[in-house]
């Protein structure tokens, strides 16, 4: 695993020696963050459920201004922070259940990257404290990376683009359109 593009690009992340973890592929990696590529520079991001913190390292090195992770898992925490240490980034990282500490207060995120352990059923758990507490900007945008066979609601966000990748999806969500 190694960051794929950006002032990391090449830098190795430790390996992952836990079974807790399924770390996002490089292949998958590039894609998301190409596909948002004049998107991240600049902006807040939320890496739920951040594992090996491979994606929010990634939004650091494209430009991210600001990234937090969280994690539940001490073992995912701890890969986190000695990869962000590795690569000499600087980032927010709790041990802690995100549905369950984030609120109101911690104001909005342009990008809430989501991707808990597959077919868990936390997606449709977090995208509603995310709509309920209104954690994403207006202009925002939510990925979820999951299995083909999970299937969950969005609401109360709107699908604007879904992509395959092997057995590994990327469905991209947002606001819903404005009726004008």
């Amino acid at each position: 695993m190694r960051v794929v593009a950006g002032s990391k690009k090449g830098k190795r992340l430790l390996e992952n020696n836990y079974d807790h973890i399924r770390p996002t592929t490089d292949k998958v990696k590039q894609a998301l963050f190409t596909k948002l590529q004049f998107f991240v520079e600049g902006k807040r991001v939320l890496d739920m459920f951040c594992g090996t913190g491979a994606l929010g390292i990634e939004a650091l090195s494209r430009g991210a201004d600001e990234v937090v992770f969280i994690d539940k898992n001490p073992k995912s925490v701890g890969l986190t922070k000695q990869n962000l240490k590795n690569m000499g980034l600087q980032a927010k990282v709790l041990t802690a259940d995100a549905l369950k500490i984030l609120n109101k207060n911690w104001g909005q995120f342009d990008l809430i990257l989501i991707d808990p352990p597959y077919k868990s059923g936390l997606y449709e758990d977090a995208l509603k404290k995310i709509g309920e507490d209104n954690l994403l900007e207006s202009e925002g945008v939510i990925v979820c990376e999951h299995a083909k066979e999970d299937e969950f609601n969005y609401a109360p966000f709107f699908k604007i683009d879904e992509k395959k990748y092997g057995n590994i999806i990327l469905t991209y969500l947002s606001h819903p359109p404005t009726s004008a």
